[in-house]
């Protein structure tokens, strides 16, 4: 039990120094699950330790918010706390922190009715959208990170023993987030290190379109002009740097709103909502999605597609070789906190205004001239494999190859 406290300290330590990087002053906002309490007692104290001002925690538990969904009247689920979106909000505004710790089970609703996720779903992301745009625009410090819970542990680990279940997900989320090194903190800073020098290649290609093929999938995606591939770290309005998951192997930037073509299947299930998508392919014509095809969840994944007009649209695609550490871990985790880093992946909807130059002072209307799409959602899910290659276009037409068989080429 010793060891398992020294490693659970570290990851409060880690979340707390490189995932926010609390300073002197600030405030730091948890949002997380009952299951989570041993990580947030101790997250609060690393916080305060490094001279948070103030450090609020606002709590869920999965239980009672299935009770809602099963139980209370469908107008009530076509709304969202207006007094939450401008609590968020006004704390964004103070230059607040924000850390949000997932435990949930991934099909948690599973057996609700998918119009009431889908109204749910929507009435948040309306209500949230300001805040969003503090966080999507990296103008505060923010962080995700996980805690186990009793029903997430088991549907990762169905063939484990119930009384090692959580124990396991423990180790394989100190794993993926470097815990388990002598000095995580360094870990991190040669790790984003090492990701730099690959975004700067990238950056310093220009590509005009990237090529996905693999089985079941042949996608174009065009780049606006002036994009930014953005590795691990990112920087908040007052220069600080911060890591907004933990873990996190992507390097990723946002395609041209308009120039997504081709066809593109899922190779892991997407927790959506609190239930699963699983085997989907999707069509793009000129950017848009014109059908959807899914062996498992295909109804709520048309409910996201309407969320908006720009859900019809992508806002990132993203590049992880199969050979990064969650992946080579061989662990399906069914949170895309863990598998989008196992995995080359796109996001339906919004994208994030930094992967265009000058984007983070960008008007709305100044984003979509630049060909970036909008939208109130943003969904991450899996498209890579190891037997996916990537082609770079550049603009002459000259054809490179990034990635054969799953990794860097």
């Amino acid at each position: 039990m010793r060891e398992f406290e020294k490693k659970l300290e570290k990851y409060a330590e880690l979340a707390v120094k490189v995932g926010v990087n609390i300073q002197q002053g600030q405030i730091l906002v948890i949002k997380t699950a009952l299951d989570a309490a041993e990580l947030v007692r101790l997250i609060v104290k690393k916080a305060y330790e490094a001279g948070a001002s103030d450090v609020v925690v606002q709590w869920s538990d999965d239980a009672v918010d299935r009770l809602r969904f099963e139980m209370a009247p469908d107008e009530t689920l076509q709304t969202f706390s207006a007094w939450y979106a401008k609590e968020r909000e006004e704390f964004a505004a103070k230059g607040a922190a924000f850390m949000s710790i997932v435990s949930s089970s991934p099909d948690w609703l599973q057996g609700i009715h998918p119009a009431r996720i889908a109204s749910f779903n929507k009435a948040k992301a309306t209500a949230m959208y300001p805040y969003s745009r503090y966080i999507q625009s990296d103008k505060v410090s923010w962080t995700m990170i996980a805690a186990p819970s009793p029903a997430w542990a088991a549907k990762v680990f169905p063939d484990v023993p119930e009384e090692e279940q959580v124990g396991r997900l423990w180790e394989a989320i100190f794993h993926a987030a470097r815990v388990d090194t002598d000095n995580p903190v360094d870990a991190w800073k040669r790790h984003v290190a090492t990701v730099q020098g690959r975004v700067n290649e990238l950056n310093e290609k220009r590509y005009k379109a990237l090529v996905f093929t693999s089985p079941g999938t042949h996608l174009t995606v065009e780049l606006p002009e002036h994009h930014i591939w953005i590795g691990l770290q990112s920087t908040n309005e007052q220069g600080i740097a911060f890591i907004s998951n933990m873990p996190t192997e992507e390097i990723y930037t946002a395609p041209l709103k308009t120039g997504v073509n081709g066809y593109v299947s899922s190779t892991m299930p997407l927790s959506y909502g609190g239930t699963i998508i699983d085997r989907f392919t999707l069509t793009f014509d000129k950017g848009r999605i014109v059908d959807v095809k899914a062996v498992e969840g295909e109804e709520i994944l048309n409910n996201l597609i309407a969320t908006d007009e720009g859900a019809h649209y992508l806002g990132e695609v993203a590049l992880v070789p199969t050979d990064s550490p969650i992946s080579q871990s061989k662990v399906l985790f069914y949170h895309t906190l863990f598998d989008e880093n196992a995995s080359n992946h796109l996001a339906i909807g919004s994208p994030y205004p930094i992967c265009i130059e000058g984007g983070k002072t960008m008007s709305a209307e100044e984003l979509a001239a630049a060909g970036l799409n909008a939208s109130v959602t943003h969904v991450d899910f899996m498209i890579g494999s190891a037997d996916m290659d990537i082609d770079g276009i550049r603009a002459d037409g000259t054809r490179e190859p990034i990635f054969r068989s799953g990794t860097w080429a």
